[in-house]
């Protein structure tokens, strides 16, 4: 009787690939840790309990149907488990190298629950597509028949790329636009690549532009053209510019703060071996200086994790809340931990000034009193617990806002919400102009790439749907 390769949670124990030393990946911008070998996924794949109600499933935002392409990961059938994979994500080897994983599918995994340890799902997907890529698995896009019809999408990002592939599944004609002279949006110049190295990103780009899909690089909406003339050259127009204006700190010296997207994009892009002056004056450079970041997300993570590898001579993190209630991965904490980077929890700057030194931080020591609105305990100050840390560049990482786009975009009649983000439908994704859709984080705020994509594949649907509708109105028309 053949053994069944699965539910082998008890007797065989969770095993992540292992991460190089700290010190050798602080080094370079590297990923920290290989991918399994064969016989290793398959083993950790059998983990998998099977169970008849997947909550990794559930609590991942494509509904990925995971115990199946464990199952045939275990089973030696790699192909098909890519294929399997690929058929609810447009892009499973970056999701599975950078979403949260513990917080999302490993976090409610069933033996996690039952104190075995969660099966390495992120560490199976990234496997199982890169195999598919050197295999030559990964098929060109496959481009439906031509319907005459044209889509401009605003933003080159995951969502953006996402919907890019959907819609010409259907035959549409393609545009992508984006200010920037990469497509990938915070996949190419706001993740480091330690966390996502950059020809994982480019082969996907790559992929899209063979598959017909046209990219306009360098192009600001509201410059090159308004998007009433976006909307003029195409039969429906996509808004998934994502969000990128940073939030402020309120406090004195204030604006001698740098914002941790042009920290980081300056950092990806030197690593592209591009020109970036701010970067070779020491602007946007970490090397011998006393870092400060200022946040407590993955995003703060990923500053004060450059920071270690630009050579800075000493990273710390000032989050108000403690460790506990941050909202980053607590797995990126660990990893910046043993890199060397020093957290101060339940600390909150007050002002950035000249020292006897060199620049310092002022700090407020912080209590957690009762839950705010959310939920989370409130901080509050401590008294007479002020307090000062060197700060040769600090770097504010407090998430972000949306860009004013009806003003950017010469378009007033677009409507927002009072944070900002674009109005749309929730049904439909369309905006207050017809024919206009949004889709991502322009719309949720900032969130996971992983919730972007999935927010590109549904805007594709109802975008063809009402694409469709349109194309046979015009019909009985004539």
């Amino acid at each position: 009787m053949a053994v069944d390769p699965m539910l082998q949670f008890v007797g065989r124990d969770q095993a992540y690939p292992a991460k190089r030393s700290a010190g050798d990946r602080a080094a370079d911008f590297a990923e920290i840790a290989a991918r399994y070998a064969t016989p290793d996924a398959e083993d950790q794949a059998g983990r998998c309990s099977q169970c008849g109600v997947p909550y990794c499933t559930v609590h991942c935002p494509l509904h990925n149907h995971i115990p199946d392409w464990l199952r045939l990961t275990a089973e030696g059938r790699l192909r098909e488990a890519y294929e399997l994979s690929n058929a609810t994500s447009t892009m499973p080897e970056i999701c599975g190298r950078i979403c949260p994983q513990d917080r999302l599918c490993e976090g409610n995994c069933v033996i996690e629950f039952a104190g075995h340890g969660a099966v390495t799902i992120g560490s199976v997907e990234k496997y199982i597509t890169d195999k598919a890529w050197e295999e030559g698995w990964v098929e060109p896009v496959a481009v439906g028949p031509a319907r005459g019809q044209s889509v401009g999408i605003v933003g080159a990002g995951p969502a953006g790329m996402t919907a890019a592939e959907y819609l010409r599944n259907h035959g549409y004609n393609v545009h992508v636009y984006d200010r920037h002279d990469r497509a990938g949006g915070l996949l190419t110049y706001g993740i480091p690549g330690f966390k996502l190295e950059k020809p994982v990103v480019m082969r996907r780009v790559e992929r899209l532009r063979d598959g017909g899909i046209i990219f306009h690089h360098g192009f600001a909406v509201g410059e090159d053209a308004s998007l009433d003339e976006l909307r003029q050259r195409h039969d429906a127009v996509l808004i998934a510019t994502g969000v990128y204006r940073a939030r402020q700190v309120d406090m004195p010296g204030a604006d001698g703060a740098t914002a941790a997207l042009d920290y980081l994009t300056a950092s990806n892009r030197k690593g592209f071996g591009d020109s970036v002056p701010a970067y070779d004056d020491g602007t946007l450079s970490a090397t011998g200086k006393h870092v400060v970041v200022i946040g407590g997300g993955d995003t703060a993570m990923d500053c004060v994790r450059t920071a270690v590898r630009q050579g800075a001579a000493s990273v710390r993190c000032l989050y108000r809340r403690d460790r506990a209630n941050m909202p980053g991965s607590q797995r990126e904490v660990a990893n910046a931990e043993e890199e060397g980077v020093e957290f101060v929890w339940l600390s909150a700057p007050t002002a950035l000034r000249d020292g006897p030194n060199g620049g310092e931080v002022a700090l407020r020591r912080m209590r957690l009193g009762a839950p705010d609105a959310s939920g989370r305990r409130a901080p509050e100050h401590e008294p007479d617990s002020d307090t000062t840390t060197r700060a040769d560049l600090v770097i504010k990482a407090l998430g972000f806002d949306a860009e004013d786009l009806p003003v950017l975009f010469g378009a007033p009649d677009l409507q927002v919400t009072r944070w900002g983000t674009v109005l749309a439908d929730s049904r439909t994704l369309m905006t207050s102009l017809d024919g206009v859709f949004a889709a991502g984080d322009i719309v949720r705020g900032a969130s996971l790439v992983v919730w972007a994509v999935r927010d590109g594949r549904d805007v594709a649907a109802t975008m063809h749907k009402w694409l469709r509708a349109r194309a046979a109105g015009a019909r009985r028309a004539a």
